[in-house]
């Protein structure tokens, strides 16, 4: 859990530090900085395949321990940049790459020691991103106001030495080591930006992002849980309609600080769901002793929404002199619809047409 609440330093906190780079540091450049955490989400999941390749020859102690050293050094490095470009290659590239290595690890093994209630042992190591998000989003900020953000990346590159050494110093597994493993969206960063286009306070934007990682705390467990027994490819079809809900009935006529916290209520919750499922699905469909290909797999396709997600959003936000948010939430909730038509697909073809059947 200590990896899963790091990872996700960046995953709900990276909002914050858009906002950031867009209006004080690198302002009116939103496209450009974006791809700051889109390379960072790429590599971070682009390199399960290779992750899961190295995982088949090294102890997780050892792949975690190098984890350690990379996102430190990567924070560490992305403090001293001056230019946009530096920050893809600190802040993105080196820090996605040191995360994928740590976020394996916690991925892969609750999927092993768990069978009948692997929803809820998916659900509460994710959990943990919640944890991360609610804590270090306001870290970041205060950093910010203090000290300033080369001070703020330094001090999260601290903190992510410490938690990361004692991950590593208790990673085991329950399996030995396989051989011959082959080898072969991100909205919620907008959250901070938006709220500050319905001139809300800058507090209430950095803390609706932390509020919607708490409740991703609260919707992995509780959405985990209740899938082992109605069914995880329900719930995950369940999860992504919901969240596709939220983002046209909620966000999209937001106009207040009131209807922002409720979005990220209901997305916290639906959302982080359906990340769970995603992730729980994984062992279900490929069986457990292909969790580790399957895993790394699923993270590599995934991986490029993930690229591409931000910078389309920032476009379609620029393209209106900078205010065309709804057009991105519109993009953004679309695809979780046809996220939602894909996962019932796969869900008749493993369970067929029967509406109550936990499949």
């Amino acid at each position: 859990m200590i990896k899963k609440t790091l990872y996700n330093y960046f995953f709900f906190s990276w909002g914050v530090y858009l906002r950031q780079y867009n209006t004080v540091e690198y302002p009116g450049n939103m496209t450009l900085i974006s791809w700051v955490g889109s390379l960072w989400y790429w590599f971070c999941t682009i390199t399960g395949p290779i992750s899961m390749w190295l995982a088949s020859k090294f102890n997780d102690r050892l792949i975690v321990g190098v984890a350690c050293i990379l996102c430190c050094l990567a924070l560490m490095f992305a403090s001293i940049t001056d230019e946009i470009w530096q920050l893809y290659l600190t802040q993105g590239v080196m820090s996605g790459i040191g995360t994928s290595l740590a976020w394996y690890v916690c991925l892969r093994n609750p999927q092993q020691w768990f069978d009948k209630r692997r929803g809820l042992a998916v659900g509460i190591t994710m959990s943990a991103s919640g944890v991360g998000g609610l804590a270090l989003s306001n870290i970041s900020n205060a950093c910010f106001q203090a000290v300033g953000y080369r001070w703020a990346l330094r001090i999260l590159g601290f903190i992510e030495l410490v938690a990361l050494a004692i991950g590593a110093a208790f990673s085991f597994r329950l399996n030995p080591i396989p051989k011959n493993v082959p080898f072969i969206d991100m909205p919620a960063s907008f959250v901070p930006s938006y709220a500050d286009y319905l001139k809300i306070d800058p507090w209430v934007g950095t803390n609706i992002s932390a509020i919607m990682a708490a409740l991703m705390f609260v919707g992995k467990i509780s959405v985990g849980f209740i899938s082992d027994y109605v069914g995880r490819f329900n719930m995950a079809v369940f999860c992504s309609i919901m969240a596709c809900v939220v983002h046209l009935a909620v966000w999209l006529t937001a106009t207040s600080a009131g209807s922002m916290w409720a979005f990220a209520c209901l997305y916290g919750i639906f959302g982080g769901g359906y990340i769970a499922m995603i992730t729980s699905l994984t062992a279900q469909i490929v069986g457990v002793d292909r969790v580790d290909t399957g895993t790394g797999w699923a993270f590599f396709a995934w991986s490029w929404g993930g690229l591409a997600a931000q910078p389309a959003c920032s476009a379609i936000i620029e393209m209106g002199s900078g205010n065309n948010y709804q057009g991105a939430i519109i993009y953004s909730g679309v695809l979780f619809f046809a996220g939602a038509c894909l996962c019932w697909l796969l869900r008749v073809r493993r369970g067929g047409w029967k509406l109550l059947k936990a499949v």
